[in-house]
């Protein structure tokens, strides 16, 4: 097995979701991928065709509105999935873009393969459910920060939850996840201890 793979594996089973048969059959046609800094690996208007595993690098969704601005909403790193997961699931046009904030390598699974797994295994279908409702989750965690949170809140938010990212990712795009103007995130980086 590889390294790569190993690291996919030791993800799953560090969770307890999926049993050996599974796990063999789950590891089957992923591939090895790279991609360079700032380089979009899905476009608003496609269909995302693969899930990623995330092997190296930083990586954001975020959505571009009529006005041209971007709004960033979730940040990607090892290890995770990856992906524009709405596009991926309903075989839908996405709204959002995927890029690479730094140089990345991915294992990805195309969606005509998870698509079998899924109705050949129900214990995959299940882990694929419960990657879902982990997502959704942290969704409607994000929704109730930006909508009832004050400025402090949201930032003290991330810091609990992710301190590491201040290191990882460029404070503009940490400024849009949160809602934030970069001159209030600013503030509130110089401002706010935990």
């Amino acid at each position: 097995m590889s390294a790569e793979k190993k690291l996919l594996v030791d993800f799953v089973l560090k969770r307890k979701l999926l049993p050996p048969k599974e796990m063999e059959a789950f590891l089957e046609g992923w591939e090895i991928v790279s991609f360079k800094r700032k380089e979009v690996i899905t476009r608003a208007g496609d269909t995302e065709k693969y899930l990623y595993f995330v092997l190296e690098g930083v990586q954001r969704s975020f959505y571009v509105g009529t006005d041209k601005q971007e709004a960033t909403l979730v940040f990607t790193y090892p290890p995770s999935f990856s992906g524009i997961v709405d596009s991926l699931l309903t075989q839908t046009a996405s709204k959002c873009f995927l890029e690479t904030l730094t140089a990345s390598k991915f294992l990805r699974l195309p969606y005509h393969r998870l698509e079998t797994l899924i109705k050949q295994y129900p214990l995959i279908q299940n882990f694929v459910l419960q990657l879902t409702a982990m997502a959704l989750k942290g969704v409607l965690e994000r929704q109730i920060e930006i909508q009832c949170f004050s400025a402090e809140e949201k930032f003290t938010a991330l810091l609990k939850r992710s301190p590491h990212v201040l290191n990882l990712i460029p404070h503009k795009y940490l400024a849009s996840y949160l809602g934030l103007d970069p001159t209030t995130f600013s503030k509130l980086l110089g401002s706010v201890k935990l």
